[in-house]
């Protein structure tokens, strides 16, 4: 990237930030979390050269890799808040209520393409893109409404990141139906070996952070003066090894993040003062750079005017996801796992998305799979996901904000009667 490029990006970035930093004292008097005032100015700036520059060659490349870094920010301060503890007292509810909430949108994503007349394969695919769950979209918000060591936090957080085990499969089901398409050698042979490929970064990856937290953790936190800058260090170390490992593995980085975030978080709380100083800067370079790049780039990618194009597929592939997780999450009511409420708010909180659906839809129109029509309609379910999800949350937040942040640690008779 030349010097003319460098200061054109770091010049864009600057208005986006000037106009969120307003956006957002608009919002917080409104009592709506401020870190939203980045997605909606980006959805603004996606209709004027700032978008049209930062979404295009050569800028692309770099803004792309700097909303990255803020995935990893995110999710690795997530992690920090993570009680391993708490999340294996719900591990049972946390599994049922993953399956739940991506089987029933799978369904109905592939009953809806059915329907509409397209085949069998491609119907399994788009069901895919209907389960997953962009938790690094909705993570910012409940952090910002004290959610993440609740309940709910613990449902969302579990369920998003046990879903990311889907996006996984997903990305390598799509690039290997594409290259089977592309290239008559290509055989069932191919998928067995990418499967056997993840199986063992996954072995892999869990044996390092397992001898991570036993050991190499605690030997490199004495290795030099516990202070902040020196624990923050040691912090990026731990972030970066462990999200490239899980990335270059295939696992994905917000696997990789959050791990490090579970790691990292003995140790923080073992030194006390100084832990707590590198928490709050970690905080803060999340919520206040890194991950603000990141709502950037998801606003930027909203593209409201495909809600206009295709409005019936659109409309259809967002009910199938939204309504979905709903009907899902809300199965798990009269088996005694979760009240109205909270079923209510994390079957909103699942359905933020942005993600994974975008990469696969771009996947299948650069390989001509799937026609401008259906990836119009994938985009505009996604980005109306991304409009409604947040505005909804805050408003249930507003209501219900107080008795969901209170601890419910006494089961239910159902509870203890699934549980045993």
């Amino acid at each position: 990237m030349t010097e003319t490029q460098t200061g054109e990006i770091l010049l864009f970035l600057a208005l986006l930030f000037v106009a969120t930093y307003l956006v957002a004292g608009l919002l917080t008097r409104l009592r709506i979390p401020g870190i939203l005032g980045g997605l909606f100015v980006a959805m603004g700036a996606h209709y004027t050269p700032i978008g049209e520059r930062l979404l295009t060659h050569p800028l692309h490349e770099p803004f792309s890799f700097l909303a990255q870094l803020g995935v990893l920010f995110l999710l690795f301060y997530i992690g920090l808040q993570i009680d391993l503890k708490e999340m294996k007292g719900l591990s049972g509810n946390i599994i049922w209520c993953t399956a739940l909430n991506t089987a029933v949108p799978f369904f109905f994503g592939a009953a809806v393409m059915l329907a509409l007349g397209y085949g069998w394969i491609m119907a399994f695919v788009i069901g895919l893109t209907r389960m997953p769950t962009a938790e690094a979209v909705i993570v910012p918000i409940l952090d910002e409404f004290q959610l993440i060591r609740t309940r709910v936090g613990a449902f969302i957080i579990g369920a998003g990141t046990l879903d990311d085990v889907i996006e996984v499969f997903l990305v390598a089901f799509v690039s290997v139906w594409i290259g089977e398409r592309a290239s008559a050698s290509f055989s069932a042979a191919v998928l067995e070996n990418e499967v056997l490929a993840i199986l063992v970064s996954l072995l892999v990856f869990a044996a390092l952070a397992w001898m991570s937290y036993r050991w190499l953790i605690p030997l490199l936190g004495r290795w030099l003066p516990r202070n902040p800058r020196n624990l923050i260090m040691l912090a990026m170390l731990v972030l970066f090894v462990f999200g490239g490992m899980s990335e270059y593995g295939g696992l994905g980085m917000v696997v990789g993040a959050i791990t490090a975030g579970v790691l990292m978080r003995p140790l923080f709380n073992s030194i006390g003062l100084a832990g707590e100083q590198a928490i709050q800067t970690i905080q803060s370079m999340s919520y206040g750079l890194f991950g603000l790049i990141f709502f950037f780039w998801v606003g930027l990618s909203v593209d409201l005017g495909g809600m206009i194009e295709a409005p019936l597929l659109a409309v259809l592939l967002f009910l199938a996801a939204f309504l979905g997780k709903l009907i899902g999450i809300f199965l798990m009511v009269p088996m005694g796992r979760l009240n109205v409420r909270e079923a209510w708010t994390i079957g909103i909180g699942l359905n933020a998305r942005l993600t994974t659906e975008i990469i696969v839809a771009q996947l299948l129109l650069e390989a001509k799979l799937i026609d401008v029509d259906l990836f119009t309609a994938l985009i505009a379910a996604s980005s109306f996901s991304t409009i409604a999800v947040p505005l909804v949350f805050t408003l249930m937040m507003r209501y219900w904000g107080e008795e969901l942040r209170r601890p419910r640690d006494i089961p239910t008779q159902k509870e203890e009667k699934y549980a045993g």
